[in-house]
């Protein structure tokens, strides 16, 4: 148990620090030796979890959308769209942030070599499903109008927040893209949601970060509780 506790701790700074690395520069310029400098794991552990800098950067990839805290669910389904928004827009602003998300998304959305191997659409593919998820919630929920389209609403989220998030890291190192995350909800949803629920919703940037410290305290009580509910398991048993 130990040892496999040891090797997930290992993969996860191998992660963060790709992460960090693909961020700042890119797939093309990132190197192994950096990645192994900032890790501060051997080349021998490294090697164990990814056997190239593709493979690597692919698991980098993988995990952006798994490395997002939940959420907390409320009364509305589509408050929770735009609050999951959020959270991604504040988790991606300049001035820290989570490097795993970073670098995925860099890796995303730049183009790349043809040759590098990388499948760029698992991500896109993610959180086309969730997203599509949260509004078919939202539809049993009566949040919706009646004509709207969910698989054409789904991509004009997921591909509104692509773009936003590369315009606001031209422009301002993404320091702005709550605020740009806000506008695009804002006129996005009145042509799908039921007035009544567009009443109820919080609009304003400023709410990425309270989003960010009730998802975050959430895994942390999460995590307590898986804690204490294995320790009562090994007890009982």
């Amino acid at each position: 148990m130990v040892r496999q506790e040891r090797a997930v701790r290992t993969r996860q700074a191998i992660l963060v620090a790709a992460g960090e690395v693909f961020d700042e520069v890119g797939y093309e310029a990132a190197t192994i030796a950096e990645i192994l400098r900032r890790s501060g794991v051997t080349k021998g552990a490294l090697y164990f979890h990814f056997s190239s800098k593709a493979e690597l950067a692919q698991g980098v990839l993988d995990e952006q959308v798994n490395a997002l805290p939940v959420v907390p669910r409320g009364e509305l389904c589509l408050q929770r769209s735009l609050d999951e928004a959020l959270l991604l827009a504040f988790l991606l602003r300049g001035d820290g942030g989570d490097a795993i998300v970073r670098g995925s998304v860099r890796l995303t959305v730049d183009q790349g070599a043809p040759r590098d191997g990388l499948d760029r659409r698992l991500p896109m593919q993610g959180w086309e499903r969730h997203t599509l998820g949260v509004l078919e919630e939202a539809r049993a929920a009566g949040e919706l109008l009646a004509h709207v389209d969910l698989v054409r609403v789904t991509k004009v989220l997921v591909g509104g927040m692509t773009g936003v998030q590369v315009l606001s890291n031209i422009m301002t190192g993404r320091r702005d893209m709550p605020e740009r995350v806000a506008d695009l909800y804002r006129h996005v949803l009145p042509s799908v949601a039921v007035p009544a629920v567009l009443a109820q919703m919080d609009f304003s940037p400023e709410r990425a970060g309270r989003v960010y410290e009730e998802a975050v305290g959430a895994r942390g009580r999460a995590g307590e509780g898986s804690r204490s509910g294995g320790l009562a398991s090994a007890v009982s048993g």
